[in-house]
């Protein structure tokens, strides 16, 4: 508990920024192992809920904010086609994922849906999307219960052969 509180306290700084450094990619295998925080070249956005790196994955908790909408991003993703794949499960309760292409992580109007809002039912997703020019990718989650958490893991994107 002292660690989702201590993170909580360190997120609600506001959003984590991309850093200005980070590399436009064609493919991403991350299993967050070595995160202790959410990543310099990826972004947390969780209103006044939690996201937060914690025991080797991304952790989307409602606290007493059910609604909230959260995404976790990607850094800049080349234009193309592609296949991603992530293992994705809950605490109990309706919880959704939907996929966005993200022009601006700052502005939420640049964000479309590029794949339709799935309950989250079964521990593997796979998704095949296509992003028409050079986009981040954001993960929104939506948990409809307080203290309610999803938990992601073992996120693959690599380009359609």
């Amino acid at each position: 508990m002292k660690k989702i509180v201590l993170a909580g306290i360190m997120a609600l700084g506001g959003f984590v920024t991309a850093n200005a450094q980070c590399k436009t990619v064609s493919v991403l295998t991350e299993n967050f192992d070595t995160w202790k925080d959410i990543n310099k070249c990826w972004t947390a956005q969780q209103g006044k809920a939690m996201l937060y790196a914690s025991d080797k994955k991304i952790i989307f908790y409602s606290m007493n904010n059910p609604g909230e909408n959260m995404y976790l991003v990607t850094p800049k993703i080349k234009a193309g086609k592609y296949t991603l794949t992530l293992d994705v499960s809950d605490n109990g309760g309706e919880t959704i994922l939907e996929l966005f292409s993200i022009n601006n992580t700052s502005d939420t109007k640049s964000y479309v849906s590029i794949a339709k809002a799935s309950e989250i039912t079964d521990s593997k997703k796979s998704f095949n999307i296509s992003l028409k020019k050079d986009s981040n990718l954001g993960l929104k989650v939506l948990l409809n219960g307080v203290h309610q958490a999803v938990y992601i893991d073992n996120l693959s994107l690599k380009p359609k052969k």
